[in-house]
């Protein structure tokens, strides 16, 4: 089987802003350049960039892992996300960057490598015209930047970004109307996961000091290659870590089907493909008993090893069908990795965007959600970085009444109280 260029089947999300993209209304900033549309990258510099952006998302599993429940996440989002404020990172922070993200190219080629894999990427729906229309995949990749307005950006930094990530800007002003900014990026982001991933902004994480915010969307459906009939699914057993046996509904094939396949100690794998052939859902299933154990051990390696192994079989397969999102706020698990300095608003050198050493990243957020079912998969996710000036205290004072209070409605010109009273359960 071909390795998938991408870790599983989130796929991939991507910054690809164009300027229409932003929405109607409001300025737009940045570079007059037009993308690229053909970068020169050798091959040779793809295999690089993919072989980093999966190191950092087996990196980034054993980050995360020990948490509870379910997880999902787009690594690829994240590592192209990371990328943008990377352009402009210097120092010591572009260093801890490049080595947790595992950008092992050299700064000129780097960013047409992502731009190349980029556009690649853009054209698999293209590439799958032979499906039938109503079961091509769909995989919209955008992207886009918001900035304060009035600041000075680097024409430079905009120019970077303009020819390897078709990213321009879309003027806000942060200063004076963060809480109307944070919705107008939620709303877009809304709108361009088509409603999955909603509000990823909380309330606060923008506030006047916020110069900079680097949006990042996907959506993505797919139909198998060979689905499963709905009539076969039930609900069955399935065995939870602690033990304990649920049932849920269980998707079947009534018989076998030509998928890659491979067993090796203590695991199980196979290759899902859908419509068009140029994607798939990988699913290793480690032998009972040893799910954490494995989990542990989990490296691009041996997935790579993993993906090597798979030959086409004649397989029987049941498989749960499946729907959840998982939300991170990036910030602390990327420092703890290695990388604290970027999140440091002492120490973050972000000079090379604005050519001053006072931004740093205030808060990194990544939701994704995937929903599996006979028919196929749809999945979408979203990255958001915020960057913020770490020497300006916001103006004006920032009350969030989230606990008891008490109030009194009086007349002003005699002081009369004429309602008092108390709320503890505002229900």
């Amino acid at each position: 089987m071909k390795k998938p260029l991408i870790l599983n089947f989130i796929v991939v999300i991507i910054l690809a802003t164009l300027l229409s993209a932003c929405g109607p209304g409001g300025k737009v900033a940045g570079s007059k350049l037009p993308r690229v549309a053909d970068p020169a990258v050798t091959p040779s510099d793809l295999e690089k960039l993919v072989a980093g952006n999966t190191a950092f998302a087996f990196d980034l599993y054993q980050a995360v892992r020990a948490s509870d429940g379910n997880l999902v996440y787009s690594p690829f989002s994240i590592s192209l996300a990371f990328a943008m404020p990377y352009a402009g990172a210097r120092g010591e922070t572009a260093s801890q960057m490049a080595a947790v993200l595992h950008y092992g190219l050299p700064e000129g080629q780097f960013h047409p490598a992502f731009n190349a894999l980029d556009l690649d990427l853009a054209r698999r729906p293209e590439q799958a015209a032979s499906v039938d229309e109503n079961e091509r995949f769909d995989l919209s990749i955008v992207n886009a930047l918001w900035g304060q307005d009035g600041w000075s950006f680097l024409p430079d930094y905009l120019d970077l970004l303009a020819a390897n990530y078709g990213a321009g800007m879309r003027l806000v002003d942060f200063e004076n109307a963060p809480e109307s900014a944070r919705k107008q990026i939620n709303n877009w982001i809304s709108d361009q996961t088509r409603k999955h991933i909603q509000n990823l902004i909380p309330r606060g994480a923008i506030d006047p000091t916020t110069r900079l915010v680097l949006t990042n969307a996907i959506y993505f459906k797919a139909f198998w290659q060979y689905q499963f009939d709905a009539n076969l699914t039930s609900n069955e057993p399935f065995y939870l870590l602690d033990g304990e046996t649920v049932y849920i509904p269980m998707m079947s094939y009534e018989t076998g089907e030509n998928l890659a396949y491979a067993q090796g100690d203590g695991w199980q794998a196979v290759a899902l493909p859908y419509k068009g052939g140029l994607t798939e859902m990988v699913v290793i299933v480690p032998d009972a008993g040893t799910f954490e154990s494995f989990g542990a051990n989990l490296t691009a390696e041996r997935y790579n090893e993993i993906l090597s192994a798979m030959e086409t079989q004649k397989i029987i397969l049941s498989m749960p069908k499946f729907t959840f999102d998982t939300q991170y706020g990036l910030s602390d698990i990327l420092a703890q990795m290695g990388m604290p300095e970027a999140f440091d608003p002492m120490g973050a050198d972000f000079s090379g965007i604005d050519g001053q050493h006072d931004l740093y990243i205030s808060t990194a957020l990544h939701e994704a959600f995937v929903a599996v079912d006979e028919k196929g998969t749809e999945a979408a996710a979203a990255t958001v970085i915020i960057m913020g000036m770490g020497a300006i205290m916001p103006q004006g004072i920032v009350l969030t009444i989230d606990r008891p209070f008490l109030f009194f409605i009086l007349d002003v010109p005699m002081g009369t109280i004429l309602f008092a009273g108390r709320v503890t359960d505002p229900r």
